[in-house]
């Protein structure tokens, strides 16, 4: 019986801390889509990421929190004519529009959809590359680590090729399998790397964030 019962007593506790969650008070009152926002957000200020940039690319972008913290960090909503700002979302599933922000529906590991992207970057090169990109996980820690490795690693070779020779990108990987891995990656083809865990992440979840600055060999 103890074992039947003990997914709802985790529902519960889930939908608890969530409501009480400051972070998701915070995203409500401030508009934003999910508290992940504050995520992205926590980690511009601290690293001042983001004060420069024109073109990003949000990898994994649904349900739109990065693309909002991003659109406003870019007044994207005042931007217009080709040499605005903006910021191409991705994802798998669907988003509502975010104002400013050109979303591409689709698996970012597909030829057809990196076609699509690079049409709509029509030749600019990207000053930021952030990836909330995370695979459906099986329970089993090697084959969700080696899911997540291989997309971050996708994520990378593209940031590698499209970046600026001073951009940046920001990653969500977790720790466990595959983790030093990743962090070995950032190092070979970033000039500086280090993780870091914002405050609005939960301190049980096993996620942080992997950031690069400049593109070695650009």
């Amino acid at each position: 019986m103890a074992t039947k019962n003990k997914p709802g007593k985790v529902n519960q506790t889930w939908l608890h801390d969530h409501i009480n969650d400051p972070y998701v008070k915070q995203a409500q009152k401030d508009g934003y889509r999910a508290r992940a926002a504050y995520k992205l957000k926590e980690i511009d200020e601290v690293h001042k990421l983001f004060d420069h940039v024109q073109v990003v690319v949000d990898l994994g972008c649904a349900p739109g929190a990065w693309c909002q913290y991003l659109s406003r960090k870019m007044e994207l909503a005042r931007a217009v004519g080709d040499g605005a700002p903006r910021v191409i979302g991705i994802d798998l599933l669907p988003m509502e529009p975010v104002p400013g922000v050109r979303f591409i529906q689709g698996d970012f590991q597909e030829e057809s959809l990196l076609e699509q992207l690079e049409a709509a970057l029509a030749g600019r090169p990207l000053d930021a590359v952030v990836s909330d990109m995370a695979p459906n996980l099986s329970g089993h820690s090697a084959t969700d680590g080696a899911r997540v490795e291989a997309l971050v690693e996708l994520a990378v070779d593209f940031a590698a090729s499209h970046l600026k020779p001073q951009g940046v990108m920001v990653a969500k990987v977790f720790h466990g399998p595959g983790y030093d891995a990743l962090v070995q990656l950032f190092r070979a083809t970033f000039v500086r790397s280090k993780p870091f865990k914002p405050k609005a992440s939960r301190p049980r979840s096993a996620e942080v964030f992997l950031i690069g600055m400049g593109v070695r060999g650009a």
